[in-house]
């Protein structure tokens, strides 16, 4: 689906209620709970309105459960005490090539 260049007409109900189309809540994902629109009226008539979703839609991928229990996990193993900082990044890597290491063994 793509955003088409032709105009659509809404009509606007008693209250000043639209209801946009449904190939455009699902593409602009108008239709996932919290979704908004933010409206502007310009000086020159035009009233703009753009999505305005609780969570960026190129964002979404964080708030996935899956993700969400691995950032709990993380978050266990710090309260835990079980990181290591490291002073660098040569630090860090030296780091890792002994962890490689002591899968040779």
């Amino acid at each position: 689906m793509t955003a088409s260049a032709e105009p659509r007409y809404l009509g606007v109900q008693g209250r000043g209620t639209i209801a946009l189309p449904v190939d455009v809540r699902r593409r602009l994902h108008l239709d996932e709970p919290g979704a908004q629109l933010e409206m502007t009226e310009r000086e020159d008539g035009v009233i703009e309105l753009r999505p305005a979703l609780p969570v960026p839609a190129d964002q979404r991928w964080f708030w996935t459960e899956r993700w969400q229990e691995r950032e709990r996990e993380v978050d266990e193993h710090v309260a835990a005490g079980r990181v290591v900082v490291h002073e660098s990044t040569d630090a860090f890597a030296e780091h890792l090539d002994a962890l490689d290491g002591l899968d040779d063994e």
